[in-house]
């Protein structure tokens, strides 16, 4: 099968395009899915790097990638039938989620998948899985709820928008940091925006006077110091209700780092709304572009450099 391969640590150019690579065949309880579409993420490249071992323990040779959308192609022993972790899952059914193998090649084993609706384009379910269950795990970690407000840095970005918009639906008032040319598209989310930059914290309280109860931090580049401000300052802010995706000096301030998805059952769940809704047009990942899959170290240095305005997705 074609994949992308990476053999050691290292910039794009680590990333070789494969042909013959071998089809992985699912095991007792797993399945095989072929890949229609991929999600690219931050934490691919993170993972390239190296950097993210703690969390995603890497072996050599290594094909990248966390969330895809395909069809089911081979079902091992022990989930036909009895459907262990995937419930009713059957041969030729289309599902977005996580893979265990990495998702940019033609084949795949599932880790966790949700049905995918058909009114829901490959693209735009590849586009869900990890944007989805990140914004809703960070949010329920902080315990956020109706009524509050929630400050969120990085919010223009395609996990910030995501948790922007679950917070929105659920009654929280969301002031969100992006660049300026992004300000419009918070303002449609429902977000009130505020600049990045030094003056950080007296903007966001110019945009909720009464106060933030809760921060979520989806960009880093040193915010953490200005959450803690932000809920008291040090001594008095209650920490608990400050997460991060992105800061990965988060221990130093005794904040906790968010990295690895929860339950497996409640993720398949919320990731099977989450894809009903975005049948329905309450909740979007914004593609800022598709490329196919032989130029993923191309997809890699644009996600790395921090000016792509939406999700980049890999076609196979």
């Amino acid at each position: 099968m074609e994949a992308i391969v990476y053999e050691e640590f290292g910039g794009p150019e680590v990333l070789r395009h494969a042909t013959g690579v071998a089809v992985p065949e699912p095991g007792p309880g797993e399945v095989r899915v072929r890949v229609a579409a991929v999600g690219v993420n931050p934490v691919d490249w993170k993972r390239r790097y190296g950097w993210v071992e703690e969390f995603y323990p890497t072996t050599f040779p290594a094909v990248p990638g966390l969330e895809f959308a395909g069809t089911v192609d081979a079902i091992g022993e022990g989930v036909e039938g009895s459907g262990e972790g995937f419930p009713g899952l059957a041969v030729g059914d289309e599902v977005l989620g996580w893979t265990k193998t990495g998702a940019y090649a033609e084949y795949a084993i599932a880790g966790i998948v949700a049905p995918k609706p058909a009114e829901l384009s490959w693209e735009a379910a590849a586009s869900l899985p990890v944007a989805g269950e990140t914004a809703q795990r960070v949010l329920d970690l902080i315990g956020v709820r109706e009524g509050e407000t929630l400050f969120l840095h990085g919010a223009a970005g395609v996990v910030g928008s995501v948790a922007v918009q679950l917070a929105v639906a659920a009654g929280i008032t969301v002031v969100g940091s992006a660049s300026e040319s992004n300000h419009a598209y918070l303002r449609e989310l429902g977000a009130i925006p505020v600049a990045y930059g030094e003056g950080l914290a007296e903007r966001v309280r110019a945009a909720a006077p009464d106060g933030v109860d809760a921060v979520f931090d989806a960009a880093g580049h040193g915010v953490l110091p200005v959450a803690i401000e932000l809920l008291g300052g040090e001594g008095t802010a209650d920490k608990r209700r400050i997460a991060t995706i992105a800061s990965t000096d988060a221990a130093e301030y005794g904040i906790t780092f968010s990295g690895v998805a929860g339950d497996p059952d409640a993720v398949r769940a919320a990731l099977t709304a989450q894809a009903r809704q975005a049948v329905e047009g309450t909740l979007a990942v914004r593609i800022a572009d598709t490329l196919p899959l032989k130029e993923a170290a191309r997809a890699q240095e644009l996600s790395e450099s921090g000016h792509v305005r939406g999700k980049l997705v890999l076609l196979p």
